[in-house]
């Protein structure tokens, strides 16, 4: 049978105007226009104004779901299913002809609450039992092996919980056949010291390996599997021009090195990308590079069966401040805003559909063996 799946940072699908420190960023520039000297009156016109933005960015993110045709969904950065299944509902189901269900979300470690779900095509699956999840939010390092020296250096326990967020284990039966997914989002570098984020992400991705070769035992080459989400790093960066400089330490090089399949690999070096980062330090461009921190990993039985899987990656719903080009040579604000490449009410940095690129990969899914 012939499956799409998609894999989605979906930027803080939440339903509280506040989360983690602080409330959220992007009404911070509308509110510093207004003194407000009853604070009770600014929180009030600061959750009218979230809501007003989140609805202009949700139809972004329903758009860009939608264009992914999707049978099933790996999603990042979702809050619960108290809100993942009224977005579906009111603003994914309003653009698109596939309805979705079969949700799975258990809360995570991520101190924003922000979670890793799962949703298929309504009409995938007949019973829900055919749809199975487990959460390894609660594994430690110890627990899975994969507890070393440099953590150790780090000051980090060996009984502490190895993932910063979760791996969700979800596996499917579809009579026939069968698929797992463990789907990820990895530590960031965003948060805590940047130096410890290659280890930890190494230590993350190591366990997801460890997982995977516990549930399918020495048959774990040749079991459907995959693994899905936001990696947070990249094996390659590309740099303004088109020059690809490969990164010495990524994190995630467990998952790649004689066990998963990259099948973005198949692409031109300057397409595999699914988000930009650009940084600045006292007016100075510090970090400018589009990189694929997005990964949909395919078992060895999955890639021998898929020699050449089509990969799509969908960009309409990034920020107009993003050059969709690598290599192009201007980046100049009148060039990028007129590109008129994006969907609908697509801003400068907002409303967008996110900060990441939907990641499809279609592929055929072999009968069960037998």
């Amino acid at each position: 049978m012939r499956l799409r799946i998609a894999t989605f940072n979906v930027e803080n699908l939440v339903s509280r105007n506040a989360y983690g420190p602080k409330a959220r960023p992007q009404t911070g520039p509308a509110l510093s226009l207004f003194d407000f000297a009853d604070p009770e009156m600014r929180d009030h016109i600061q959750a009218a104004t979230a809501v007003a933005l989140e609805d202009d960015e949700r139809q972004a993110t329903a758009l860009a779901i939608a264009e992914t045709r999707a049978d099933i969904l790996c999603l990042q950065e979702v809050d619960g299913l108290g809100v993942l299944a009224p977005f579906l509902s009111n603003y994914v189901h309003a653009v698109s002809d596939i309805r979705y269900g079969h949700m799975r979300l258990m809360p995570g470690n991520d101190p924003r609450g922000i979670d890793v779900a799962f949703a298929a095509r309504k009409d995938l699956f007949a019973d829900e039992k055919q749809v199975r999840a487990r959460s390894w939010k609660d594994a430690t390092f110890a627990e899975l092996g994969v507890y070393d020296p440099e953590l150790k250096d780090m000051g980090i326990p060996e009984d502490a919980k190895v993932f910063n967020r979760d791996c969700l284990e979800v596996s499917l039966e579809f009579g026939e056949a069968s698929l797992t997914l463990f789907i990820c989002h990895l530590k960031s570098t965003g948060y805590g010291p940047r130096g410890a984020s290659p280890a930890l992400r190494a230590a993350e991705s190591r366990a997801v390996r460890a997982i995977v070769e516990r549930r399918f035992g020495e048959a774990w080459r040749e079991a459907p599997w995959i693994v899905a989400g936001d990696l947070n790093a990249s094996p390659l960066a590309i740099l303004p021009g088109g020059e690809v400089r490969r990164a010495e330490r990524s994190g995630v090089e467990p998952l790649l090195e004689d066990f998963a399949v990259d099948p973005c690999a198949g692409l031109p070096e300057t397409e595999r990308w699914t988000y930009y980062h650009r940084e600045t330090s006292e007016g100075r461009v510090v970090a400018d590079q589009h990189v694929q921190i997005d990964h949909v990993l395919l078992s060895p039985a999955l890639a021998e069966a898929n020699s050449a899987p089509r990969v799509e990656i969908l960009r309409r719903g990034l920020p107009y401040r993003v050059p969709l080009d690598p290599a192009h040579p201007d980046r100049s604000i009148g060039w990028l805003a007129s590109r008129a490449d994006r969907y609908p009410r697509i801003g400068w940095d907002r409303p967008r559909a996110s900060d990441h690129c939907p990641l499809v990969v279609e592929i055929d899914l072999p009968e069960r063996a037998g």
